[in-house]
């Protein structure tokens, strides 16, 4: 019999509220650059709502669509635009009936130092301008981007 004892934790680094909001300025900004007006959503890793912002004039749907991609981001460390060809797979196509699940351009996991810390969710433009700024973003506050 072993007296070793095991782990009962993991440690679980999170985005900070000041990156979360430099997050979302950032984006507000590029945004304004790329013409058109978003939702912006930031979880921790979690998946749990950190910091939100709606521009004024920006669809009442943005607001659920970008945490929905923040939340899809984080959760499986992958940016939402590639779960079109993930659902285009039968054996995990089943998971695009999730209520959560955004397999649209515009989330992407926020990544500091090869770890997940978060999600970062964005909506009002095309898919394209949601994913621009995103990437905009991460770069101008030195998190790693992933592509794929």
């Amino acid at each position: 019999m072993s007296t070793d004892t095991p782990e009962k934790t993991v440690p679980a680094s999170s985005v900070t509220q000041v990156a979360a909001r430099a997050l979302i300025e950032e984006v507000r900004a590029a945004a304004i650059r790329i013409g058109f007006t978003a939702a912006v959503a930031v979880t921790d890793q979690g998946g749990h709502l950190k910091a939100f912002d709606r521009a004024d004039d920006a669809p009442f749907l943005t607001a659920e669509v970008a945490v929905d991609k923040a939340w899809t981001a984080v959760s499986f460390h992958t940016p939402t635009h590639v779960w079109n060809d993930y659902l285009a797979n039968q054996r995990i196509a089943p998971l695009g009936g999730h209520p959560r699940v955004m397999a649209v351009g515009g989330g992407y996991p926020i990544i500091d130092n090869g770890q997940c810390v978060g999600g970062l969710g964005i909506s009002g433009g095309s898919y394209e301008q949601d994913m621009q700024a995103a990437e905009e973003a991460l770069a101008t506050l030195g998190f790693e981007l992933l592509t794929r």
